[in-house]
């Protein structure tokens, strides 16, 4: 490891995603089983962590949106009590899995979006601080490793119930259609969207804060017991939603922008029906208001629930749906698509 002074700055940013098709279908066992399908998009809001090496002993854990600072001696195992748990889990995992020992370092942390918001900021920010300590520490991670180990750390090692494509969006970046099956296998294809239809896509796909967030775990933890309890209306609602991954791919690549909405709302219809709480009455009112402003389709992002949601608005549809979502109390959140996953320096 490279001696330093504490004026050298370890840095990594990650993207945030849109879920844009075949949401759900990545969390097992039903991609183990069936086999899933996802395509997403990175955006510009992010994670970020910084690593400043320390010469007094001491770690330092400092979630600046959180307003949270942990202060401990250096050791190779950090407790797992629930504040700051992410950020203890990276650092648990990097000691044992690279037989270091125990640093002594200050890390913080800051997400572009709340956590509960649906654009992945948890498996985002893991990454993000994993990239932080692959560049300080020169780990031999490639793109595929960091995204697996985020997730291991995540599902395994702090038991936080979740798919897997937030992981690998936020380290690869870009618009990528995901396979996932069993014994953890993913392939990431990377989609080479013609740039006039990413723009377009961008500005017909507005981006809603409802003000809200939820525990994405509960939802997807009932999802994951549909599926073991073989619900048929479960599963086939997931089955659904994997040929719409295919179908929004198709759309995108051939440039059928005018389909996006309406392959949007196909799989909200069928997203509804994978487990209870994914909408409730306050979603379904704004969804209808903004399809009566012109949107022609959209969706919750992430698990549901609440957070964000996306609606896509054709020709010059947008500014009545905005204006009809403001009546809601949320927010409208600008955003473009990026091409870069995961980006580390030092400085």
């Amino acid at each position: 490891m490279e001696k330093t002074g504490r004026n050298k700055y370890y840095r990594s940013k990650a993207p945030l995603r849109l879920g844009l098709a075949g949401g759900g279908t990545d969390v097992a066992p039903y991609c183990e089983l069936y086999g899933g399908t996802i395509l997403n998009a990175t955006i510009s809001l992010y994670a970020y962590a910084t690593l400043q090496p320390r010469n007094d002993g001491k770690i330092v854990l400092h979630a600046i949106d959180k307003e949270e600072v942990l202060t401990f001696g250096s050791q190779p195992l950090l407790p797992l009590d629930g504040r700051l748990d992410l950020l203890k889990g990276v650092y648990n995992r990097v000691i044992r899995d690279f037989d270091l020992k125990p640093l002594s370092f200050t890390l913080t942390t800051y997400v572009d979006a709340p956590a509960g918001s649906g654009l992945g900021t948890s498996s985002t920010l893991v990454v993000a601080i994993l990239g932080a300590f692959a560049e300080w520490l020169r780990l031999p991670l490639g793109e595929y490793d960091l995204a697996q180990l985020a997730t291991e750390i995540e599902r395994t090692d702090l038991a936080i119930e979740g798919g897997r494509q937030d992981q690998y969006a936020a380290t690869f970046g870009g618009v990528n259609f995901m396979e996932f099956s069993a014994n953890d296998k993913v392939i990431v294809n990377p989609l080479r969207i013609r740039s006039a239809y990413l723009h377009e896509l961008s500005h017909n796909l507005v981006l809603y804060y409802t003000g809200t967030s939820r525990l994405s775990s509960i939802i997807i933890e009932a999802q994951r017991r549909n599926v073991e309890n073989n619900l048929s209306v479960s599963i086939e609602a997931m089955h659904q939603l994997r040929k719409q991954a295919v179908m929004m791919k198709e759309a995108l690549l051939k440039g059928e922008l005018d389909k996006l909405g309406e392959i949007l709302d196909f799989g909200w219809q069928h997203k509804k029906q994978m487990a209870e709480n994914i909408t409730n009455d306050a979603i379904d009112e704004i969804y209808d208001a903004a399809r009566k402003a012109g949107a022609t389709g959209g969706k919750i992002s992430g698990a549901g629930g609440g957070g964000f949601m996306i609606f896509y608005c054709p020709g010059n549809a947008r500014a009545q749906v905005v204006k009809t979502l403001a009546t809601y109390g949320g927010q409208i959140k600008r955003y473009e698509f990026t091409p870069s996953g995961l980006t580390t320096w030092n400085i």
